[in-house]
């Protein structure tokens, strides 16, 4: 018991120091893409931490696996390099034994991962989708960005300030190009700032001119004016129209079947399998190796990491496409996973050794003495 207790509380340290570690860089890696998405008008600037944060939320079931497997590699390979496993050994304890300690210490970890899985992470991506889609039915006023063209929700406004005053609420430099009801129209202004008349928002432009062209004939109209008003469109409120896949619940999906609704819960699934397999494979592989080096074993066990979650994404295209079945996929990959790590396990425990049978060669008798 005390052995698996300080086995225990060593997982503990290295998982709680390599989570630090890997969540730090992908709250990097992160807000560096979130950033550029905002730059390209996919988010508001003012909730890029936001969505920063619901999307680190929900990498977070692969991120657990992630550093749970490494926890128990660098244990495990650092007991074996510290010599301290021949003790475990010489008492006559195998390399199975230790299953029972990383079970006790993983199950917690594989509980959050699979209420994060089927829960929490559809949650988060409804709410970067609901941030999304708020930001693409903002008002013409709220997509007006000093020194850029903007396009009115509606597709039929080009909008352009030089500068803005007054939080916001005024301009100079205005230019407001409209082509609708089968007319173009160009508007420009030395100033403009805006007022709510009625129940509506206007833009009321000072000394400018506008130019009116029709589609049908080559008529041209210019006036010069001192004050101009044009409506713009207010935020639109409605709800979200649509749903992706990833942003539904794990009910949802199951009350209505289809390959891609299969597809979303073969990686759900899949993300909590994966988390008890690489307790297993990690155990496996976990070593120290003298004559291949100290890193061999570490380059195995990651690059079999790497490999298991590439197929993971693979079976999710392959389920929704209807080239793979949603329970053979899972049997396939995860019980797969599963056998080959409990027969590298049982063969590192049992010191079993594959050898090609002997060829017997026919024996020559010896000669005599000659006479």
């Amino acid at each position: 018991m005390l052995f698996h207790s300080s086995i225990r509380k060593e997982l503990a340290r290295s998982f709680g120091a390599t989570l630090v570690v890997v969540v730090t860089v992908v709250v990097t890696m992160t807000l560096i893409r979130t950033l550029g998405e905002a730059s390209r008008g996919n988010f508001n600037p003012a909730d890029v931490m936001i969505v920063m944060g619901y999307t680190v939320l929900s990498d977070m079931p692969t991120i657990l696996s992630m550093c749970l497997f490494i926890a128990i590699l660098s244990v495990l390979t650092r007991m074996f390099r510290d010599s301290e496993m021949v003790i475990w050994f010489g008492s006559g304890r195998g390399l199975v034994s230790l299953i029972k300690p990383l079970f006790r210490f993983a199950w917690p970890i594989w509980i959050i991962v699979f209420a994060l899985a089927f829960f929490i992470l559809p949650w988060a991506f409804g709410r970067i989708e609901d941030y999304r889609d708020r930001y693409e039915k903002r008002g013409d006023l709220a997509r007006i960005e000093p020194g850029q063209f903007q396009e009115s929700a509606s597709g039929d406004r080009v909008f352009f300030i030089e500068k803005s005053t007054s939080g916001d609420q005024s301009g100079n430099n205005v230019f407001i190009a409209t082509n609708e009801q089968g007319k173009e129209t160009i508007t420009s202004a030395q100033s403009g700032k805006i007022e709510n008349i009625g129940s509506d928002r206007y833009l009321v432009l000072q000394n400018g001119q506008r130019l009116e062209k029709s589609n049908t004939n080559r008529n041209m109209t210019v006036s010069v004016y001192t004050t101009y008003g044009a409506r713009v469109g207010s935020d639109d409120q409605s709800a979200r129209s649509y749903a992706p896949t990833h942003a539904l619940g794990s009910l949802e999906l199951l009350k209505t079947p289809s390959n891609q609704h299969w597809a979303e819960l073969a990686w759900r699934a899949g993300l909590t399998l994966a988390a008890v397999n690489f307790v297993v494979i990690g155990l496996a592989t976990a070593g120290v190796n003298p004559r291949a080096g100290r890193s061999a074993n570490l380059g195995f066990a990651f690059m079999a990491f790497v490999v298991y979650f590439n197929l993971l994404v693979l079976g999710r295209s392959w389920i929704a496409s209807g080239l793979v079945h949603f329970a053979a996929f899972l049997v396939a990959l995860h019980g797969g996973a599963l056998v080959l790590g409990l027969l590298v396990l049982m063969k590192r425990h049992a010191n079993w050794a594959f050898r090609w049978p002997a060829k017997h060669k026919r024996a020559t008798p010896l000669a005599g003495p000659s006479r």
